[in-house]
């Protein structure tokens, strides 16, 4: 066993043999994924500003309206109540009471968020704004409940939110 050559171990060491140390990136499959990326980046972002609106939800009609503002969506749907998209309540417990009545859950989301405000904020007045947006057929005394709900959350100032409709010409 003394007299094995060990030639092929000698150039491992050294660096002789084998293959180059650089190795070049396929630069076509690199270029491919970015331009996947970036599709996939532009189809999910939108920069327009415009809220998404549940598909579930049936607005009203108004003609006088005002532009969004950066504030809570409160969204009423048959059958849930959600804060910025986030479950925060059901609706079938105020319709089986039959009365208006205090939703904890709702409670609890929009004390953070008021939290939140200030934490971010921290040099501008809380302006106890919320947008509520609210189906046709959501009975009225879920909405009062809700309604009723962010007031006491410190969110007094509640906006609806409709679809705009052209005014009628006959102004004078």
């Amino acid at each position: 066993m003394h007299h094995v050559p060990l030639e092929f171990v000698k150039k491992k060491v050294i660096g002789g043999g084998g293959r180059a140390l650089n190795q070049e990136i396929p630069l076509i499959p690199f270029i491919d994924f970015l331009l996947c990326l970036v599709c996939f980046l532009l189809a999910s972002f939108s920069a327009s500003g415009e809220l998404p609106i549940d598909k579930n939800i049936t607005l009203p009609q108004a003609e006088n309206v005002e532009d969004m503002m950066d504030a809570p969506m409160i969204a009423i749907t048959g059958k849930q109540i959600l804060v910025n998209g986030t479950p925060a309540g059901s609706t079938r417990a105020i319709e089986d009471a039959n009365r208006l009545e205090h939703i904890e859950e709702l409670f609890n989301r929009l004390k953070q968020a008021k939290e939140n405000w200030s934490q971010i904020r921290p040099n501008k007045p809380f302006p106890g704004a919320c947008i509520l947006q609210v189906d046709r057929e959501v009975k009225a005394l879920v909405v009062k409940s809700v309604f009723n709900t962010a007031a006491r959350a410190g969110f007094p100032n509640i906006s609806f939110m409709v679809n705009r409709i052209a005014k009628s010409g006959g102004e004078g």
